[in-house]
């Protein structure tokens, strides 16, 4: 028992009520301090939407994509990329999908091009149809440990969606490639059926080879080290590889961007300009044939149109 002065001069502020009634202002303070929670997204609202973690989906009015007709080079993966992508919109098995190889030969490019395209074969255009346009949702390389998130916002949806994430790579000592790996095929719950899962690369692996060399040279078992690594991979049920072009596959880039814009130039000199252009980039793709006439757009006076 405390002395008796000692309770005589005892604060009555810090009796039981009053305490729980100063807790329960401070807490109602903090909670009307605090950011609302993001409202629901209607995902009817856009075509595509960029992923913000932990619960966000930005809506993209318009998407930064190029026609399809307008990527040359590259019919094969097209094509086979075209046809895994309008049998999951109808609803029918389909693959995950890594496109890698040579930069600036289309890889993000084609994927932006067949959503569009495959919504313009499959919507339906009728005013009062359900929505049943195909979902693109972008998210970026650093937001990958997110990627449940992602998938418990989506998977009871009645949309189908891809996910996309561009210039996908995995750095010496990140391991957030495991989060990626037990989503796509290796969870408990396994990757929803609304959800395809579309990535680009430079690498095949998309691990460094030092960092396959080093797995190799420091494990006790180099084996099994590698092959941790390397499965990753092998979740792709499509690797769609993507090539240098050759000479006549870059003129054939340049003169269809150029007709596409409507660019009146004398044929020989467009020619002889372009291969000029590759050369001082020491590179021929689809992008070097891009930025070539966009600088010719520009000196020729030629708007291009967004």
């Amino acid at each position: 028992m405390a002395p008796k002065d000692e309770q005589q001069h005892q604060d009555p502020s810090l009796s039981d009520g009053v305490l729980v009634s100063t807790l329960e202002r401070i807490a109602q303070a903090l909670e009307r301090l605090a950011p609302p929670p993001p409202a629901p997204t209607d995902l009817a609202s856009a075509d595509a939407f960029v992923w913000h973690p932990p619960a966000r989906l930005q809506p993209v009015p318009r998407v930064n994509r190029v026609e399809m007709s307008l990527l040359r080079g590259i019919d094969r993966v097209r094509d086979t990329l075209a046809e895994n992508t309008e049998r999951f919109a109808r609803g029918l098995p389909a693959n995950n999908a890594l496109l890698w190889g040579a930069r600036g030969m289309g890889k993000s490019s084609l994927v932006k091009a067949v959503h569009a395209e495959t919504n313009k074969r499959i919507a339906d255009p009728r005013p009062s149809a359900d929505d049943s346009r195909l979902k693109l949702i972008e998210i970026h390389r650093e937001d990958i440990e997110s990627l449940p998130n992602l998938m418990g916002l989506i998977r009871s949806s009645q949309h189908r969606f891809i996910i996309f994430c561009d210039d996908l790579s995995f750095d010496t000592d990140d391991t957030s490639y495991k989060s990626l790996k037990a989503v796509l095929e290796g969870g408990i719950e396994g990757r929803p059926d609304n959800v395809v899962f579309y990535a680009t690369s430079n690498r095949r692996h998309l691990l460094p080879r030092d960092m396959m060399d080093n797995e190799r040279s420091t494990a006790i078992n180099p084996g099994e080290a590698i092959e941790e690594k390397v499965s990753l991979s092998d979740r792709f049920g499509l690797w769609l590889g993507f090539h240098k072009c050759s000479q006549d596959e870059y003129l054939d880039m340049v003169f269809g961007y150029a007709s596409h814009l409507g660019l009146s130039y004398d044929q020989a000199k467009l020619r002889a300009e372009a291969l000029e252009w590759a050369t001082t980039r020491g590179a021929r793709s689809g992008r070097t044939a891009w930025q070539f006439v966009q600088d010719l757009a520009g000196r020729t006076g030629t708007v291009i149109e967004g």
